[in-house]
């Protein structure tokens, strides 16, 4: 779910710290990694627009498939039917197994989660208000405060990796 903002303002301080706190998400993510028996992998999802039914979802995921191997005179006429269906945004989630356990963490949702003050993922009622942006996250010159990104991002990324499943290994 893409977040609503406010105002101007903050969009603006959105757009500041959303890259620096991406970069400081797969660092982090990287870091716990290095200390875990987990395998991870990074995957591209699509993530639908509310109301968007399934039988909508796959004839544009087909009419897509047959725009790449299209010739241009086909190309525009499947282009001009995408152009009226919902399109999907571009998600990202990391993807966690270990022995039979796995586990997804949506990526944005979790930068979405720093950059914003009491940000719930999947919460219905927090999805149709507008977002706060975490202004401590700010310093008084309208500048990243490194530090205290840096600290979030590392409490919120610990925080996901203690909360993982204990996996019993086999005995041999």
């Amino acid at each position: 779910m893409s977040p609503k903002f406010l105002n101007q303002e903050s969009w603006q301080q959105a757009e500041l710290l959303m890259q620096p706190v991406f970069i400081r998400v797969i660092d982090n993510i990287r870091k716990q990694l290095d200390q875990s028996s987990w395998k991870s992998s990074y995957r591209d999802v699509s993530i639908w627009p509310d109301g968007v039914s399934p039988d909508i979802q796959a004839q544009v995921t087909q009419l897509q498939k047959e725009l790449s191997a299209a010739s241009p005179e086909q190309a525009a006429q499947i282009q001009q039917a995408l152009d009226d269906l919902p399109q999907p945004f571009p998600g990202y989630e990391l993807f966690l197994e270990k022995g039979d356990r796995h586990v997804s963490v949506n990526l944005w949702d979790l930068c979405y989660q720093i950059c914003f003050r009491d940000y719930q993922p999947d919460n219905t009622v927090s999805a149709s208000a507008p977002v706060t942006v975490d202004s401590s996250l700010i310093d008084e010159q309208g500048e990243v405060d490194w530090h205290r990104l840096d600290a979030k991002t590392k409490e919120l990324v610990s925080h996901i990796f203690a909360k993982l499943p204990t996996v019993t290994e086999p005995v041999e």
